[in-house]
């Protein structure tokens, strides 16, 4: 079960999966996240929108997220190029931007796993 905290509704600047990291696009739109280094704003939840649809986004809390690799339970979780869920691992000296951290692990891509949504950033 997730337990989001904190849901915001925003315009979708482009047809979002479910399950997928977000980030800000313009004002009040969002899109999918597509590096470790974007400014990660929360979760898309369970809806998939296409373009110009609203969607709830999780800014805090337990969401759920779709995995776009194996990832350990506790690791610090950013977004691949697809706004799937991946480990951060920067290299020495190099900022990565993180979701959170994952509550339960991945054993492969495309697992949805329930990710705590804490903002943030980590230095390698």
């Amino acid at each position: 079960m997730s337990n989001p905290l904190l849901f915001k509704n925003y315009t979708a600047a482009m047809a979002i999966p479910a399950y997928r990291i977000l980030r800000f696009s313009a004002l009040d739109t969002v899109t999918l996240a597509t590096a470790a280094t974007d400014s990660l704003m929360g979760v898309n939840g369970d809806v998939a929108p296409a373009i110009g649809e609203r969607c709830d986004a999780v800014r805090q809390g337990i969401a759920f997220v779709e995995a776009g690799a194996a990832i350990a339970q506790g690791a610090a979780v950013t977004s691949d190029a697809t706004g799937r869920a991946v480990t951060a691992a920067p290299a020495a000296g190099v900022n990565n931007r993180i979701l959170g951290f994952a509550d339960e692990a991945a054993t492969a891509a495309g697992d949805v796993i329930r990710v705590l949504v804490e903002l943030g950033s980590i230095q390698g």
